[in-house]
């Protein structure tokens, strides 16, 4: 007998491609039936048929206080009263606008003078990279393979997320000649930046850079690699532009950036890129940089960019509330939860001998079955993903919801109490065993 997951996934693959609205929700990678989530409340969503699990997903980053915080509701609903978008200016994005260059800052580092808003992850990197070929008059860009950056042209090659879970290397429909705008670089590898920038480096409009890899499973950067390619891109005239749409305000106040600089690693980006707890659950996004840069955007400048939803007042209002609401203690909150459910994660499959590591970068951590950190791309895709899949189903069965890819970060939130945890950490050696018992499907087509 179907239960209703099955029964609005049948209905879904009628009219949605796939069935879902976004890759990686479809279960490619771990197999099943993508559960249809009709409410979610702190740590805990609830699916289509009434179960409830603890979640961490935390919609790919963006409830880092929990679900329907409410005072976050509270705030939507009062802007939603009063209109819901208006194709012109508000008060409210002038106060979001200040609060993001407040925020990240450390010291006397401040890297961000003037922001554009945005609806879209995806759109805000886009505009930084067309910004960054304006300001600079060149074409290439440098991305490193594995990084996910949106699904804009020319940015997919190698790209990770929900084209590491389906194993694909780009997109069709996307015409030669931009692909080729575009040189992909194993990541945390200078010497290829360095080597690419002696042959290409008069025609190199940026680098873009993940703060910290999250989409082809969590991937940290070397010491000190953020702060080289700011000193490789300056040298060149080049920029660079730090993607935290996922990290930004996620893992520290001032998002990974700020994380670094608060260690000691001075260095600033030309663009930052923001998305998901910007906007508090809401589509929101942003880019931001230093005045000189950012004055190339139209109305000022030549580089155009446009959205009738950009700034939209209710997202405006779930964001502004959500950075309010992030104080040090949520901040404290979070880490103190990632780090006793990455431990308990470690132990759970050491016990069970599975070779493994748990990847860190700040409270963003995830589990790769390999016997070392990846470092790039590359060596990511060598792991035994066959084990993520038992792990995955036997976890959702004991009532935890884990992104459905190994190649994703887990999000803690700073509503996960001790009784949410608790579930999690009583599900993580049947998981763990599930994992160890995993076979191998290469040996079983032998």
């Amino acid at each position: 007998m179907t239960d209703l997951n099955d029964q609005w996934f049948a209905r879904a693959k009628d009219v949605i491609p796939g069935g879902v609205n976004s890759p990686v929700r479809a279960y490619g990678s771990v197999g099943g039936t993508p559960r249809f989530v009709q409410s979610a409340s702190g740590p805990r969503i609830t699916d289509a048929a009434g179960r409830e699990y603890v979640d961490l997903v935390a919609s790919w980053g963006p409830a880092l206080l929990g679900h329907a915080h409410p005072e976050v509701v509270g705030a939507v609903q009062s802007a939603a009263s009063r209109g819901l978008s208006f194709g012109a200016p508000t008060g409210a994005e002038v106060e979001l606008a200040d609060l993001v260059a407040q925020r990240v800052q450390v010291g006397d580092l401040k890297p961000i003078e003037k922001v554009r808003l945005v609806s879209t992850g995806t759109e805000a990197t886009m505009t930084a990279i067309r910004l960054a070929r304006g300001v600079t008059g060149r074409d290439l860009l440098i991305k490193f393979a594995g990084h996910y950056h949106g699904h804009s042209d020319g940015l997919l090659a190698a790209a990770g997320s929900g084209v590491a879970t389906l194993a694909l290397p780009g997109s069709a429909g996307v015409p030669a000649p931009i692909a080729a705008q575009t040189l992909v670089l194993p990541y945390n590898d200078l010497d290829a930046v360095r080597e690419v920038f002696e042959v290409h480096g008069e025609n190199i409009a940026a680098i873009i850079v993940e703060a910290a890899s999250a989409n082809m499973g969590v991937v940290p950067p070397l010491p000190g690699f953020n702060a080289a390619l700011a000193d490789i891109a300056h040298s060149h005239d080049a920029l660079l532009i730090m993607d935290e749409v996922l990290t930004g305000f996620r893992v520290h106040p001032a998002g990974f950036w700020g994380l670094q600089a608060s260690q000691g690693e001075r260095y600033l980006p030309d663009i930052l890129t923001y998305g998901k707890v910007i906007g508090g659950g809401m589509p929101l996004a942003a880019l931001a940089g230093r005045a000189e840069v950012m004055d190339h955007l139209a109305p000022l400048g030549p580089v155009y960019q446009a959205g009738t939803l950009s700034g939209n007042p209710l997202s405006v209002a779930a964001g502004l509330a959500t950075l309010r609401l992030a104080t040090p203690e949520v901040y404290a909150a979070v880490d103190a939860a990632a780090a006793r459910i990455a431990d308990a994660l470690d132990a759970a499959l050491t016990a069970e001998g599975v070779v493994h590591t748990v990847p860190r970068a700040g409270s963003l951590f995830g589990v790769a079955f390999l016997p070392e950190v990846p470092r790039d791309y590359a060596t990511a895709l060598t792991q035994q993903s066959y084990r993520y899949a038992p792990f995955f189903h036997a976890m959702l069965d004991a009532g935890v919801s884990l992104p459905p890819s190994v190649f994703e970060a887990w999000f803690l939130t700073a509503a996960h109490d001790d009784v949410a945890l608790e579930r999690v950490l009583e599900a993580l050696p049947v998981a763990a065993k599930a994992a160890a018992e995993a076979l191998d499907p290469t040996l079983l087509a032998q």
